[in-house]
């Protein structure tokens, strides 16, 4: 099915296939606003895939010319947040996978656009977080007992904005979003953990309201079958996040 699969995807509103290799394991990128899967009834439509999602099993199923198919997911991105999602067609592939992910031997790198400047070019942020369920709604706080850890690069500034380079060394629920606005550096559009004051001021200046948090490179090695692979893809940064240089 692999040699096929990556054709023929019924593919959500502006998601892209961004690679797709021989073991079946794919690439796609996610726009902001598109869901990494639907959790109920009728978002389908809004999601990575336009077909129904097995939330149990953690895979997207449907028929194709009488035949069964379907496509595991790997990871996910927040709704807000675009960027690179893996994806793929082989169930015990995607448990290798998946432990991979768990034992934190995938290399992730982020693109933030943020409101002011940090005081230092490079840096390893250490937080202490917690992860709470309020109304069904995930929050964080820096106020707890979870690890987490990211490293910082100034990208550049310009005009009371910077663009960060995040690389997560753990991957907490919403640990870059908390850990940059902790740093009085909240990214723009955040509506949970940003400046709502700026971001009524941005989106009135430049016309763009989404959480410019953008997942922009994946990176890994990974044993199938006897055989070492390297897997690497690139969302490309949306063109919003450059501003006028």
């Amino acid at each position: 099915m692999s040699a096929g699969a990556q054709g023929d995807l019924p593919l959500g509103r502006d998601v892209a296939l961004l690679k797709w290799d021989a073991t079946g394991l794919g690439a796609l990128g996610k726009p902001a606003g598109v869901l990494s899967h639907p959790n109920v009834r009728g978002e389908a439509e809004r999601s990575l895939l336009t077909v129904p999602y097995d939330l149990e099993d953690e895979c997207y199923h449907w028929e194709e010319s009488g035949k069964a198919r379907r496509i595991w997911l790997l990871n996910r991105l927040d709704s807000a947040t675009s960027g690179v999602i893996l994806v793929c067609d082989d169930e015990k592939l995607a448990g290798v996978m998946r432990e991979h992910f768990r034992r934190k031997r995938v290399r992730k790198i982020y693109h933030a656009l943020v409101f002011g400047r940090p005081s230092v070019d490079v840096q390893l942020w250490r937080d202490r977080l917690a992860v709470e369920k309020r109304s069904g709604q995930i929050r964080t706080v820096v106020t707890g007992h979870i690890p987490a850890e990211c490293k910082m690069t100034l990208v550049r500034s310009w005009g009371g904005l910077s663009l960060l380079k995040l690389e997560p060394i753990t991957g907490r629920s919403h640990q870059l979003r908390v850990q940059c606005a902790k740093r009085s550096l909240p990214i723009v559009g955040d509506a949970t953990y940003g400046d709502f004051g700026a971001n009524r001021e941005f989106e009135k200046r430049h016309g763009h309201k989404r959480l410019f948090l953008h997942s922009l490179e994946t990176t890994f090695d990974y044993e199938w079958q006897g055989r070492l692979h390297r897997f690497s893809a690139t969302a490309p940064l949306p063109k919003e996040f450059e501003g006028r240089r």
